[in-house]
């Protein structure tokens, strides 16, 4: 249990007794822990700080979403406490996949998607469609045992879009019985220099027609049917790791009592408007 005085901490602690938060990285998560970056790494301290079992998925981020799903299914029937999941990115993707599988979702108690591009994402579309760029892609995945890089082809639209159709009364079912939000940001400028390198592929997706985005998802793509959903400000890092104007602790804090029914989540701040195609 928590040694927290803070009785939002405690109230949070105490109803997570007993279950286990399962973290699923986004697309190179894993590589940007091992290097001592903040990537969920304060959040995943703050969580063990209150006395409860949470451990990041083991999982090769660049596989394909099957193969990581079945990894993550296989980490929820090892032990029979019940689990909440929260992805970031393509961690969401995967962790989706997962509470598909048959019985999977039963032993879950909650799922908590962060700027997940569940509808695709138009980088993945324009990085794989450039021959040379794709195959270093590949090269330097399998170089750093990171997966085949077959799970870049999954971020693409051309194969999220028929996935999520294919699943569309699966993805119902589940957010009929299970409490579900899924979290996106948005880019505007200015904004701090930690998210000032997405600002280039934030423009050329509005160009593109992808609206609002974080620099690699569009809002519209993290829409999942029957989920909780807003938009925060921030480029894709924003909701999992420290600076400027970021507070991943209280972040989670308030999504966790959002969705654990101990609170009723605040607004986010107004999304940003969208700045202007340069000229």
């Amino acid at each position: 249990m928590s040694a927290s005085t803070d009785p939002a901490d405690a109230a949070l602690a105490a109803r997570l007794d007993g279950h286990r938060l399962l973290l699923c990285n986004g697309l190179l998560g894993e590589v940007i822990a091992g290097l001592h970056m903040d990537y969920m790494s304060t959040q995943l301290d703050w969580l063990r700080g209150l006395g409860l079992s949470v451990a990041r998925a083991p999982i090769p981020t660049a596989a394909r979403i099957a193969e990581n799903a079945a990894r993550i299914a296989t980490i929820i029937e090892g032990d029979d406490a019940p689990i909440i999941l929260i992805g970031h990115s393509k961690g969401g993707l995967e962790a989706l996949s997962a509470l598909l599988m048959p019985g999977i979702a039963a032993r879950c108690r909650g799922f908590l998607a962060l700027q997940s591009p569940f509808h695709g994402s138009p980088v993945a579309d324009a990085a794989l469609g450039y021959g040379p760029l794709r195959d270093l892609a590949d090269h330097a995945l399998r170089l750093a045992r990171l997966g085949d890089g077959q799970g870049l082809a999954d971020l693409t639209c051309a194969v999220r879009k028929p996935w999520m159709a294919a699943h569309e009364a699966g993805i119902a079912t589940l957010t009929a019985r299970l409490p579900v939000a899924s979290l996106a940001t948005a880019l505007s400028d200015p904004c701090p220099w930690r998210d000032r390198a997405y600002l280039p592929l934030a423009r050329w997706m509005e160009e593109k027609g992808a609206g609002p985005n974080d620099g690699l998802v569009p809002v519209a793509s993290t829409r999942l049917p029957g989920a909780r959903h807003a938009v925060f400000a921030g480029g894709h890092r924003a909701l999992v790791a420290t600076g400027a104007g970021r507070d991943p602790v209280a972040f989670l804090r308030a999504e966790l009592s959002a969705l654990l029914g101990l609170a009723t989540p605040s607004p986010p701040p107004p999304a940003p408007v969208p700045h202007p195609p340069p000229r």
